[in-house]
């Protein structure tokens, strides 16, 4: 490459979070210009640290254009990522720029870079923008500066795909195929409405379905305001928010509170949390919704508390009971699944995970998780690589092996949460997972999924594993057979990933394979990824 390289370094549209983040952030900057200097080549920021701001992300969309307006249209660019930021932010310059792009992540779970840099990559891969990506611990490893090196010298990177498989090339079994197909038959038949609280939470434009790629499915999009949320909670009373709190007191969850609303959980901010729960069940049955996604980070968090342990609550069958106001018992005996963060690709999955586990006779509770970091345990034979799957504040209580008892609620951080409000924190029992991802290309839908396990660590590592991520959120302990880290990241089309367990190994192998076969007759193109169902064919 013989123009200079260029930099830019993309953040979060809240100012504590980027403030409170730049300093990991500029550590990372730092030692991939001195990567990219060893290789002999000339590197520079595009754009300059705001000692206003006191950091230096590009934080909005209006920041991006004006940046891009001075990078030339064919440099050699480096997005480098510590962060959690909003793809949004850089897709006009990206999208137009011509020149080489690398996106770069560190391989860290405490803000994290590592989702932002997969929801990134699922953005441009949606646009259908080319570009290259790495990751890394130290930036020193031989894997990242092999990569360097190969993109520097004006190559394209080459990851190892070798465990993805396309789903047509495997036999699935008769009876799961047919049931697939009747799901799938039957949502086209009768038709199902996404209740969308605003769209394009936290600048993830890879989270956008078009709508013409729903219709032909059955599935449509009931766009609802979240002023409309706002309005049904400032209607539903104090009464009926304590039945909801004491109903999760009597299970035998537990709250955390404090004395400061500034840091600690208040049993007011619950109660809100609990009408915005009601409040959600009541719309979604007026419009006649089979799933709903709320946005809250940049539409609600001005106003209520989070909405995390509501979006929890509702993914869960045995929940709360909410009647409307003329006293009819809202999706009784059911789970509402909820989207988190108006993830359409979530939605989707949801809908068709829902079905499958209902139809199957499957605990159907099914919830998103940020792929957010992992690291190997274990020695010799034993040691593996275990991937560490926190959702932003909750899952449904049925994923934990002592349920509502196991349930912690603490306050959620402050930097992303100003006005609190609690989770629904705890680690998710050991047991098999049927995991998935619907994303979007330029030629249309496609899903990636496999088989997972949920394992237990001691005590002390799942400690440690919260320490370096966010200790107030749930987590998963997962290894993917079959497929290695790098291989993972390589592939993984999302910052997020749907799992549903399955009561024993045989059972998971029949949600798979229903699962697929309903993706299939919808028109979602689908891999297997990971090791090859047992009843694949020769």
């Amino acid at each position: 490459m013989n123009q200079p390289i260029v930099m830019v370094a993309n953040g979060d549209l809240r100012l504590s979070a980027n403030q409170k983040c730049w300093p990991i952030q500029a550590q990372v900057e730092t030692a991939v210009m001195a990567a990219i200097r060893h290789l002999g080549h000339e590197v520079r920021r595009g754009h300059e640290y705001d000692s206003v701001k006191q950091h230096g992300f590009i934080d909005s969309q209006k920041r991006g254009i004006e940046v891009f307006r001075s990078i030339p249209l064919h440099a050699p660019l480096v997005v480098v990522e510590a962060v959690w930021q909003y793809s949004q932010h850089l897709l006009p310059g990206l999208l137009g720029h011509q020149g080489p792009i690398l996106t770069v992540a560190n391989w860290a779970g405490q803000w994290p870079g590592l989702v932002g840099l997969l929801n990134l990559n699922a953005s441009l891969r949606k646009a259908g923008k080319p570009f290259d990506t790495l990751w890394s611990v130290d930036f020193k490893d031989r894997f990242f500066l092999d990569g360097l090196a190969t993109w520097a010298s004006g190559h394209r990177i080459q990851h190892d795909r070798s465990h993805v498989r396309p789903a047509e090339h495997v036999a699935l079994p008769a009876a799961m195929r047919q049931l697939g197909q009747q799901l799938a038959a039957q949502l086209r038949r009768e038709k199902a409405l996404l209740g969308v609280f605003d769209e394009g939470c936290m600048g993830m434009y890879n989270a956008i379905i078009p709508d013409e790629l729903l219709h032909p499915m059955g599935v449509f999009k009931e766009r609802l305001s979240q002023s409309g949320l706002y309005a049904e909670m400032l209607k539903t009373s104090e009464t009926e928010a304590r039945a909801v709190y004491q109903w999760l007191l009597d299970k035998g969850m537990k709250f955390n509170f404090g004395p400061n609303p500034e840091v600690d959980l208040m049993e007011a901010q619950v109660l809100e949390q609990c009408k915005m729960y009601i409040a959600t069940l009541r719309i979604a049955d007026e419009f006649g919704c089979a799933a709903v996604g709320i946005q809250y980070q940049q539409g609600l968090k001005d106003l209520v508390p989070a909405s995390d342990l509501a979006e929890g609550l509702l993914n869960n069958v045995d929940r709360p009971p909410v009647k409307d106001r003329q006293g009819k018992l809202l999706y009784a005996n059911q789970a509402l699944p909820h989207f988190n963060e108006v993830d359409e690709g979530v939605a989707l999955d949801a809908l068709v995970t829902n079905r499958v586990w209902t139809a199957l006779g499957l605990a159907p509770e099914t919830t998103l998780h940020d792929v957010r970091y992992g690291e190997s345990y274990g020695h010799g034979d034993d040691e593996r690589f275990v991937w560490t799957l926190e959702i932003s504040g909750s899952v449904p209580p049925a994923h934990f092996a002592n349920g509502y008892a196991e349930a912690v609620s603490e306050r959620q951080p402050p930097m992303y949460f100003r006005l609190g409000g609690g989770t629904i924190k705890g680690v998710s029992k050991p047991g098999n997972v049927v995991w998935s991802r619907i994303y979007v290309e330029p030629d249309g839908l496609k899903a990636d999924l496999g088989l997972a396990h949920a394992i237990e660590l001691p005590r002390e590592e799942t400690m440690h594993r919260w320490e370096i991520t966010t200790p107030q959120w749930p987590m998963m302990h997962t290894v993917f057979p079959g497929i290695s880290r790098d291989q993972f990241m390589a592939q993984h089309c999302s910052n997020h990933i749907q799992v549903a367990y399955a009561p024993d190994e045989a059972r998971a192998h029949q949600a798979l394979a229903a699962k697929t076969a309903m993706f299939q007759s919808l028109g979602i193109k689908t891999y297997f990824c990971g090791h090859v169902p047992r009843y694949a064919a020769a």
